[in-house]
């Protein structure tokens, strides 16, 4: 990242640490929470993977590189919803066309995820609806790479956009679910999701993050984007 403004504000955001009894509490959390979903959810997640794999060639699970906990990278894991070697391309410039064109936002509302996309395959667009692609994530919990809750994991373009205070985000690790998940997703537009993110980090606690998991399935049944 070098000295550039990126890189600073990073620093900046790896510069407040949490008290070390709240990091593990969250930490016992995650992994107490991650091992029993995938110990329950297994015959789900074999059934998705043989659908995935009749439904189109190409690998069960897409890895992706993301910005976790100060800005480190690392590969986080989804069920493919794409055609296999499907191009970033589309999603990149539609996230600039949020941030750049208000107009969307007057007009409909911006969508933070990105609709009708042609790449989606048939098995993809259901795993979407109802958020169960992000399953496997449940292994960068494990690995300590993300937290069941916590902000969006980043694609790197994506922070030319980032306004300094928003790389408070950075100071913990991404979650499977959060704040903008529960507070109408779709209907947010990018700003408005980062802000989101912020205001979670500022005011993180282990009661917050059960009042966001009992939210969550609600807002996954009703996810239609």
């Amino acid at each position: 990242m070098g000295d550039g403004p990126v890189a600073v504000n990073m620093r900046r955001a790896r510069a407040t640490r949490r008290a070390p009894t709240t990091a593990r509490t969250h930490r016992c959390l995650d992994i107490g929470l991650a091992t029993v979903v995938l110990l329950v959810a297994l015959p789900l997640l074999l059934a998705i993977a043989i659908a995935i794999k009749l439904d189109s060639p190409g690998p069960v699970i897409f890895r992706q590189r993301r910005l976790g906990r100060f800005g480190s990278s690392f590969t986080m894991l989804k069920f493919r919803t794409m055609s296999a070697g499907a191009r970033s391309e589309p999603h990149r410039r539609y996230i600039r066309r949020l941030v750049e064109d208000a107009a969307i936002t007057s007009r409909r509302g911006d969508l933070k995820k990105l609709t009708d996309d042609a790449r989606t395959t048939r098995v993809g667009r259901v795993l979407r609806k109802v958020s169960v692609d992000e399953l496997p994530q449940l292994i960068n919990v494990l690995r300590a790479e993300m937290a069941i809750v916590g902000p969006r994991p980043a694609l790197d373009y994506e922070l030319r956009y980032y306004r300094p205070v928003h790389f408070e985000r950075f100071r913990v690790r991404p979650g499977l679910t959060g704040l903008w998940q529960v507070s109408g997703r779709a209907r947010l537009g990018f700003e408005e999701m980062l802000d989101l993110d912020v205001e979670y980090v500022r005011s993180r606690s282990v009661r917050r993050d059960l009042r966001i998991l009992l939210k969550t399935p609600r807002a996954m049944v009703g996810n239609t984007a």
